[in-house]
């Protein structure tokens, strides 16, 4: 495709008396996406006890299936070969007389510690959070603890364990989520689960009986609200010859731009404490926190158990929602779904470490058509990059490459005909990256979803800027810097967006590259 007919296809066009259109779908079924997992119905919330066996994934979520807002929790399943085709299979956990399925994890108990192995069935193990709802209101009774269940059909049914809780409540009103992986250096489970607004960890050799070894976060992190969903892991360093651990927690609220969001730690791991890395914890001094994604709609994302890409990274989900107006999304079949699953390695700095997040490299499979240019100028006007006419941009992945001009400002629009648009880019004079999402169809079911411009500092300091976008339907997840920077939101353009354009606030200037792939599920 050669750049005059990318940029030549139409030029901007005046919109009518349709520009500020905002009627409400009719059939939500109009914002599910292609390619990102979404509940058949219903309420869904957080990815819960995420693992990789016998060559599927699984992924288990909060999930309330009598009605599309937050219920007494249960915990629904969906399995996939390839993370992007999701089968949603029967309900896994149910909420009983001793309270709701809150958030948890699952590990392959591949050596049968628990001893709960039957026929020569490897065990595979919840341990997640129950919720007495009884206790909401009565601190004496300590609502929250953490049960164990298991499953000897690779995942399908469930038994509780007789002996639940293993670890009963130390006296604090939100203790919950907890995330259990396998410590290889000091053989043994470790379990971290969130206490307010640290975390607390714990050691066990057969994932039945739990030792309190330490806790970590009053001095470091934001505390502006509850901590939730906490994971550790252990990554290797991209071209160095050593690995570091990643402490996550979500934060309700608290997050860059409002509401819910994820903040991560660097730092080691000895088997008992979680030490932050020192050049990290000056970063944090000065810069305060560092966040797994700055948009409003990426929360409570975890890894899965017992999956590794070949260069070390852990795969994450997180939910793409918010708190703060998770329950009036206009989606009314079913209610929220979560981030395209996310590669997560570590990269060394100048004086410390960044976590960096991309696509999953299997989202390759689902690309269809493809369009792409070189060297295309760009102006202080809008210009259109590409039409409805050459590819749908419903479902996209869009890469863009350019190098970046000193104090110039790079504003992208994906829009539709009615002029309903995303606003998206990199101011270089403030090192600010933006989305604008004011103008983007439905936006009246919260004050707080379209109130502000929202940002994220950039902290690169490479002369090319990287942009990566993927776009599926009513979402938009923005990877910057190669995935150093990134920035999931939702939108609910009453008609499908169909045009992508950019433009420059100084002067002129040059795209170096552009990629577009249609992406297409099964």
């Amino acid at each position: 495709m050669t750049k005059n007919l990318i940029l030549g296809l139409l030029s901007l066009f005046l919109f009518s008396c349709q520009k500020n259109s905002t009627s409400v779908k009719s059939d939500s079924e109009d914002f599910r996406p292609e390619y990102h997992f979404t509940p058949n119905k219903n309420w869904v919330n957080d990815p819960n006890g995420l693992f990789y066996y016998e060559g599927k994934y699984h992924m288990y979520f909060q999930h309330y299936p009598k009605g599309n807002v937050w219920g007494p929790m249960h915990w629904g399943h969906a399995t996939s070969y390839d993370l992007i085709n999701w089968n949603e299979e029967k309900i896994a956990l149910y909420p009983d007389e001793s309270g709701y399925i809150f958030s948890g994890s699952i590990v392959v108990d591949s050596n049968n510690s628990s001893g709960l192995a039957k026929d020569d069935q490897i065990p595979i193990i919840a341990i997640y959070t129950n919720h007495d709802p009884k206790g909401e209101n009565n601190e004496a009774l300590q609502s929250e603890t953490q049960h164990l269940a298991y499953s000897l059909d690779s995942g399908y049914t469930w038994t509780k364990y007789t002996a639940n809780p293993i670890i009963t409540n130390p006296g604090i009103n939100d203790f919950r989520d907890p995330k259990v992986i396998w410590d290889d250096d000091n053989n043994k489970w470790v379990l971290v689960v969130a206490a307010s607004q640290e975390v607390f960890m714990y050691e066990s050799s057969d994932l039945k009986d739990w030792k309190f070894i330490s806790k970590f976060g009053e001095s470091y992190g934001n505390h502006d609200g509850v901590w939730e969903c906490p994971d550790l892991m252990k990554l290797p360093v991209t071209d160095e010859d050593q690995a570091k651990w990643v402490l996550t927690v979500s934060i309700n609220p608290g997050g860059p731009n409002g509401g819910s969001a994820t903040q991560y730690f660097i730092g080691d791991f000895d088997g008992t404490n979680f030490t932050i890395d020192e050049n990290f914890a000056k970063e944090i001094t000065s810069n305060n926190t560092f966040w797994l994604d700055f948009g409003k709609d990426n929360y409570a994302s975890v890894s899965f158990d017992s999956a590794r890409k070949s260069d070390g990274s852990k795969i994450m989900v997180g939910w793409m929602s918010n708190w703060e107006y998770a329950t009036k999304v206009p989606t009314t079949t079913w209610r929220n779904g979560m981030t395209f699953p996310r590669e997560v390695k570590l990269k060394k700095t100048d004086n410390s470490y960044r976590l960096i997040s991309n696509p999953v490299r299997d989202l390759n499979l689902a690309r269809s058509k493809k369009i792409e240019g070189s060297n295309l100028k760009i102006s202080t006007e809008n210009k259109t990059i590409v039409e409805s006419q050459i590819i749908g941009l419903n479902s996209t992945e869009v890469n863009i490459q350019l190098a970046i001009n000193d104090g110039e400002k790079y504003t992208f629009s994906l829009s539709n005909d009615i002029n309903e648009k995303i606003v998206f880019g990199y101011d270089d004079l403030t090192k600010q990256f933006f989305i604008d999402r004011s103008k983007s169809g439905i936006i009246d079911f919260s004050e707080t979803f379209a109130n502000k411009v929202f940002y994220a500092p950039r902290t690169s300091k490479n002369e090319i800027l990287h942009i990566k976008a993927l776009i599926d339907r009513a979402s938009i997840e923005l990877f910057y810097d190669e995935g150093e920077t990134v920035m999931t939101e939702l939108f609910f353009s009453t008609q499908k967006f169909n045009s992508l354009k950019v433009k420059t606030e100084y002067r002129d200037a040059n795209l170096d590259k552009v990629e577009i792939h249609e992406i297409k599920s099964n």
